[in-house]
C-alpha cells in the first residue's frame, strides 16, 4: 500500500473527519498537526517534530508509547485471536484480568462487567444500580444524586448525572429524569461561601440532607473521588468522600465511584478511593486500564449487587446489557501486561518523588504569575487556572481562548496540551522521567509567560 502524502492527509481530514469537542469551522482554517509515531513520552508528527505528550493522549497513556512489554502482549494475542464474543463464551485474557482486577481493588468489589470506554462503564453502573433496586422491591428508587460540575461521559445516562452546562445543557430535554444535584466540594470558590476545610463537611452534610429527604427515591450516588477531571481539574477537600460513603450506608443508597480518570495510579495510589479507605458498591474504570493502548472499560460491583440478579430464566432478572467488544481478548491481554508493569517497574513507589516535584513546580507557577489563579493537583494530574488577575480572580472571557493560546505556545516549544476552557490540563504519562517532567514544566512556564507578555497582562 502506498503511503499517503501529508498534503492529501490534510485534505482528507478537513473534507471528511468530524473531530470530537471541536468547532470544525475553526479547525479547517488551520493546518492540523498529524501525529505519526510515538516513543516513550514523546509523539512525533509527519514533519518530524517531537512533542512531550503532556495529556497522555487524552489521559489514558500510562507507560509511554511503544512500550515493548505492551507491544509484545498485543502481538502475542494477535497470533491467537483478536476478538471473540463474551456472550455465551469466555476467553483466557478476560477471565484472568477479572481476577487480577479484583485482587487490586478495594476488598468487596468482586464482579467485573466489561465494556469499552468510560461513558459506557458509567451507563452500566447506572443501569445496574437501577435494576438492583427494582430486584430489591425498592420500586420507587429510580433516581440518582450527583454533583454540580460533574462529568461522567457523553452517553445519555452519563450526561444526565453530569453537571457541566457547556457539555450537557443542549441535551437536557432527552435526559433520563430523576437526578438530584448536590453542591460540589470540588472548588476554590465554594458554592456555599465557605473556606476549603469547612467545605468538605458542609457539602457532605448537604448531600446527606438530600438523602435524608429523598433516599426512598434514590438508587445511587455517583461522584468522581478526589478530583473532578473534565469539570476543570478541581480537587475536593480531604474527608469529603468518607463522609459521603457514611451517608450512603446510613440510608442504604448505593455509592458509585467514577474512577475513569483517577484510576491506575493517577493520584498516587492505584485507585483514588484508597486515599480515604472507601469501598464503593460499584466502581467505573477505563482510560489507563490498558496503559492507553486499547479501548477497554470495566464496571466492578459487589457480591450483594450481583446476587440480586440471580434467578430462574423465567424471573427475568438477567442484566440485559452488553457490547460487541465486551471482554475483547486483545485489549484484556494488553491490560494484563500493563498491570504486570506496576509490579516489575515499581510504578507507584517511583511516582511519589515525581508527584512531590510536580506539586513544587505548580506552586512556583502560582507564585510567579498573577495570571495563575490556582494550580490544583491530585497526584500527577493537575489544572492550572488562568485568570486576568489573581487578586480579583477576574476570569478571561470564554471566547478569548486564553487556554488555547497558551497551549499553542506550548506546542511551538514541543509540548502537547489541551485546555478545559481557561484551565490548562497537565497529565503526563506516569512513566515520565524527572528530567522530562522538568522539561515539561519549563515549557508550561515559558508558554504562560509568553502569552502574558504578548497580551500585556503580566
Amino acid at each position: 500500500m502506498r503511503a499517503v502524502k501529508e498534503e492529501q492527509l490534510i485534505k482528507l481530514d478537513q473534507q471528511h473527519l468530524w473531530h470530537p469537542f471541536t468547532q470544525m469551522k475553526d479547525w479547517v482554517k488551520n493546518e492540523p498537526v498529524i501525529i505519526a509515531e510515538g516513543s516513550g513520552v514523546y509523539l512525533t508528527d509527519t514533519k518530524g517534530r517531537s512533542y512531550i505528550d503532556g495529556i497522555s493522549s487524552m489521559w489514558c497513556n500510562i507507560h509511554g508509547h511503544r512500550k515493548k512489554e505492551l507491544d509484545k502482549a498485543a502481538v502475542a494475542q494477535l497470533d491467537k485471536v483478536s476478538h471473540t464474543t463474551l456472550l455465551g463464551f469466555t476467553n483466557p485474557p478476560a477471565a484472568e484480568l477479572a481476577g487480577r482486577l479484583v485482587d487490586i481493588l478495594p476488598s468487596g468489589l468482586s464482579k467485573v462487567f466489561y465494556s469499552d470506554n468510560g461513558s459506557t462503564a458509567v451507563e452500566v453502573a447506572l443501569k445496574m444500580a437501577f435494576q438492583f433496586q427494582q430486584h430489591q422491591a425498592a420500586k420507587s428508587r429510580t433516581g440518582f444524586v450527583s454533583l454540580n460540575n460533574a462529568y461522567h461521559g457523553d452517553t445519555l445516562g452519563a450526561m444526565a448525572v453530569g453537571g457541566v452546562d457547556i457539555f450537557h445543557s443542549t441535551f437536557a430535554p432527552i435526559f433520563m429524569q430523576g437526578c438530584l444535584k448536590a453542591p460540589s466540594p470540588f472548588c476554590y470558590r465554594c458554592e456555599l461561601g465557605l473556606s476549603h476545610p469547612e467545605c468538605a463537611l458542609a457539602c457532605a452534610d448537604h448531600l446527606e440532607w438530600i438523602l435524608r429527604d429523598h433516599h426512598e427515591e434514590v438508587a445511587g450516588v455517583i461522584l468522581e473521588p478526589m478530583i473532578q477531571a473534565a469539570g476543570g481539574m478541581i480537587t475536593a477537600p480531604t474527608g469529603y468522600l468518607r463522609k459521603v460513603a457514611e451517608a450512603c450506608r446510613k440510608y442504604d443508597v448505593l455509592l458509585i465511584l467514577d474512577e475513569v480518570a483517577t484510576g491506575f495510579g493517577r493520584t498516587g495510589r492505584m485507585f483514588a478511593c484508597q486515599h480515604e479507605d472507601v469501598t464503593p458498591d460499584i466502581i467505573c474504570l477505563s482510560k489507563g486500564i490498558t496503559g492507553g493502548y486499547m479501548p477497554l472499560a470495566v464496571t466492578v460491583a459487589s457480591d450483594r449487587i450481583y446476587e440480586a440478579f440471580l434467578g430462574e430464566f423465567k424471573d427475568l432478572k438477567t442484566f440485559f446489557h452488553g457490547h460487541t467488544y465486551t471482554g475483547n481478548p486483545l485489549a484484556c491481554a494488553v491490560a494484563l501486561a500493563s498491570l504486570n508493569l506496576y509490579e516489575t517497574e515499581h510504578i507507584l513507589e517511583r511516582l511519589q518523588e515525581k508527584i512531590k516535584y510536580f506539586r513544587a513546580r505548580l506552586d512556583r507557577l502560582s507564585s510567579n504569575y498573577r495570571q495563575v489563579g490556582e494550580a490544583r493537583s491530585a497526584g500527577l494530574m493537575a489544572g492550572v487556572e488562568l485568570v486576568r488577575d489573581k487578586a480579583s480572580k477576574e476570569p478571561f472571557a470564554w471566547d478569548e481562548m486564553m487556554g488555547w493560546q497558551v497551549c499553542y505556545a506550548a506546542m511551538s516549544k514541543g509540548l502537547i496540551l489541551r485546555p478545559l476552557g481557561n484551565v490548562l490540563v497537565l497529565m503526563p504519562p506516569l512513566s515520565i522521567s524527572m528530567a522530562e517532567l522538568e522539561q515539561m514544566m519549563n515549557i508550561v512556564e515559558e508558554a504562560i509567560g509568553d502569552i502574558a507578555l504578548s497580551k500585556q497582562v503580566k
